[in-house]
């Protein structure tokens, strides 16, 4: 699964890695963790150039009558997106890009009572994108509407293997244009992007369990354990 990650760029960062005008209005962000507002680009029928904007994470079905259905739902298995209810209209018409620098997943570590955290990225440091899917909801009570995403996980790179056996998808450049065209209909090609991104590519380290906090928003969520040093609570 993906349960946090960061985004620790400026504005015009992201506006070179992804082609955005106007310039995205972010802060860097250490720890993002799920119901929190997070960076994605969308392209619509109404507005199909793609525009950047914060959804919450944590998708609620347009069906749905309680919001809470949302904190299940931060992660969408690739392998099964087509055919689950909750996520097979949005994987139709509503993908999104959920923009990142980095993540953490946390190790089991035999003899240890805590989980030791890492922190996963590119080898160049240079900002991603997650596959996400999107959707709008109102409340059918208040009328008060909410938009939200999810973040595609799918099988472990041989990165990711040795610590977790999921890992969030992220796309390849040359695939954001396809994956945000909500009039691409082809299954198949879509169900192709959704694979282990390269292994060489990204590097990671462990972290400090103060990333284990939500509350703990901070660089120090970023900071290399010194090696050798094993935490616990």
């Amino acid at each position: 699964m993906c349960g946090r990650f960061s985004l620790n760029q400026t504005g015009d960062d992201l506006a070179d890695a992804f082609d955005l005008r106007p310039t995205p209005p972010v802060v860097p962000r250490y720890n993002i963790a799920p119901s929190q507002p997070i960076a994605t680009v969308v392209a619509t029928a109404e507005n199909p150039d793609p525009h950047f904007d914060f959804r919450l994470w944590g998708l609620i079905p347009s069906w749905a009558k309680d919001p809470t259905i949302g904190n299940r739902m931060i992660n969408a298995r690739a392998e099964t997106v087509a055919e689950k209810p909750s996520f097979r209209a949005a994987f139709k018409r509503r993908r999104c890009l959920i923009l990142a620098d980095g993540f953490y997943e946390w190790e089991t570590v035999p003899g240890q009572k805590t989980k030791q955290p890492h922190y996963i990225f590119l080898k160049d440091h240079a900002p991603f994108a997650f596959a996400g899917l999107w959707e709008h909801w109102a409340d059918p009570a208040s009328g008060s509407e909410l938009q939200t995403c999810t973040i595609l996980t799918t099988a472990p790179n041989a990165l990711m293997e040795q610590i977790h056996n999921r890992m969030p998808v992220i796309l390849a450049p040359d695939d954001y244009a396809p994956w945000l065209d909500p009039d691409f209909d082809q299954p198949q090609m879509l169900q192709a992007m959704l694979r282990p991104y390269e292994a060489d590519a990204m590097d990671r380290y462990p972290v400090s369990t103060v990333v284990n906090k939500p509350q703990n928003d901070l660089p120090d969520c970023l900071e290399p354990l010194d090696e050798g040093v094993a935490e616990s609570d």
